[in-house]
């Protein structure tokens, strides 16, 4: 996984590869200048965002300094566990726009973009699936919500339009610039220094300046910034003598003529035995079983601040008889329900809106939403409105069966997107029975008079 710089032509060695300022790295500069300014600055013109816009730059700052680790240091053995103290300040950049508190407004655009922050995750990835495809496939998954922001605010507000357009411009950027230099991992440098000695020798970075014919890198020594010369070099290699004397290459064994494979003296020895690896003692079983152990505290509280119950990691053993049941006081209250797992859940009151997120085979049963009913992310799921919601959003989503009430069939819509094995289920008034139908996942597309158009595949009809 991860590819390697390759080596100078001429001279210079490990020296040479350490003083240059790779390719890599100032194509990445030329991505933020491009692509990632233009976000920010949307970002800072929504006062809504609060320091949004600064955390992202931060984000991708500590992901320039990975790539400077790459461009400098050999691959390591465990790579995820080598880049992990280097990427905590993307980590603490993420955290604090996760944890902001803006106005409900403002949930679409927090929500497009912390999809389109698991792209960062490329530089801990190898193939496959090729780190520029994972980044291109989160432009779906953040269109999905920059999409509202777009129905909402056009024509209306074109600060709202560039904060989408920017933020779907960063991303096919960024793929574009992994495609063309990281195509299967973040690519290392063979002649490099080992990753351990970085952090003593050139810390990561946050910035570069650029000036005509010379590029300097802020935070690394002076030597490594301006180029080491011919002196340079050799005081170097005089620090590495000990005081009387000795070297590196001091107490190694000599060998002899016959022992140096490219002479015609040589003569092979027998062959070292291979030692057989012996089986682990664990069975994956255990293995497994040792995994399922660790499970979240299941949570269903009331947050005052934005009027929202969180209802998280239930199961059909956290409550009497596998059902959590929340009281809905106030009809502006809303209900979020994050990695349930073979649990039921019951929201008895109007509401605004109720969120499915990560969720495995739940079930969720409400009376009215005012809003709208949002699942994501989750598998085989059912959902049963006993009154009215207008709106039903289903969004990468495998397994997912709703009914509906009589009432709300005429009023009753769906959005999906990059979902499967979707069905509705609704009373028939005629003959009383309950009917169920699939929502169609094929389409047949065909250009006509200069334009796409688009109707449901025969399949489902």
């Amino acid at each position: 996984a991860g590819g390697n710089y390759a080596s100078p032509a001429t001279g210079g060695g490990n020296a040479a590869a350490v003083d240059e300022v790779a390719p890599a790295l100032v194509a990445y500069d030329e991505h933020i200048s491009k692509a990632l300014k233009p976000f920010v600055e949307a970002c800072k013109k929504i006062d809504g965002l609060k320091d949004t816009g600064s955390n992202i730059q931060k984000v991708w700052e500590g992901i320039r300094s990975i790539v400077e680790i790459g461009t400098k240091c050999k691959k390591p053995s465990d790579v995820q566990s080598s880049l992990m103290p280097h990427l905590k300040p993307v980590q603490d950049a993420m955290g604090d726009i996760r944890k902001a508190r803006l106005d409900r407004k403002f949930d679409w655009h927090i929500k497009a973009i912390m999809e389109m922050l698991a792209s960062a995750s490329w530089v801990i990835m190898s193939s496959p699936p090729a780190p520029s495809s994972f980044i291109k496939d989160t432009v779906g998954s953040s269109d999905f919500w920059s999409n509202k922001i777009r129905k909402e605010y056009k024509g209306k507000d074109e600060v709202m339009i560039a904060f989408c357009d920017t933020l779907k411009a960063l991303i096919l950027d960024l793929s574009s610039y992994v495609k063309e230099y990281h195509l299967s991992g973040l690519m290392w440098n063979p002649n490099g220094i080992p990753i351990e000695d970085f952090k003593e020798q050139a810390p990561a970075t946050t910035a570069s300046t650029t000036t005509e014919g010379n590029v300097q890198t802020k935070g690394a020594p002076a030597g490594i910034a301006g180029g080491a010369s011919g002196a340079d070099i050799m005081k170097e290699l005089a620090k590495k003598q000990t005081g009387d004397g000795s070297s590196a290459a001091t107490g190694l064994k000599k060998v002899s003529r016959d022992q140096q494979t490219w002479r015609k003296e040589y003569k092979a020895s027998k062959p070292t035995p291979v030692a057989t690896p012996v089986p682990s003692a664990v069975k994956p079983s255990q293995v497994k079983a040792n995994q399922k152990t660790t499970t979240a505290t299941p949570v269903c509280k009331f947050q005052s601040l934005g009027s929202k119950w969180i209802v998280e990691h239930q199961t059909k053993t956290s409550n009497p008889n596998g059902l959590c049941t929340i009281e809905i006081k106030n009809p502006k209250e809303q209900v979020y329900i994050y990695k349930c797992e073979e649990a039921t859940i019951q929201i008895k009151g109007k509401l605004k809106s109720v969120v499915l997120d990560s969720c495995k085979k739940a079930n969720l049963v409400f009376e009215t939403a005012i809003s709208s009913c949002e699942v994501v992310n989750c598998k085989r799921v059912q959902i049963q409105a006993t009154g009215i919601c207008p709106s039903f959003s289903i969004d990468k989503t495998d397994g997912c069966l709703t009914y509906i009430s009589e009432e709300a069939i005429s009023v009753t819509s769906f959005v999906t997107s990059k979902s499967t094995e979707m069905n509705v289920s609704w009373p028939d008034a005629k003959s009383g029975e309950q009917k169920e139908a699939p929502i169609p996942e094929q389409f047949i597309h065909r250009l006509k008079d200069n334009a796409v158009t688009s109707e449901v595949s025969d399949l489902y009809h």
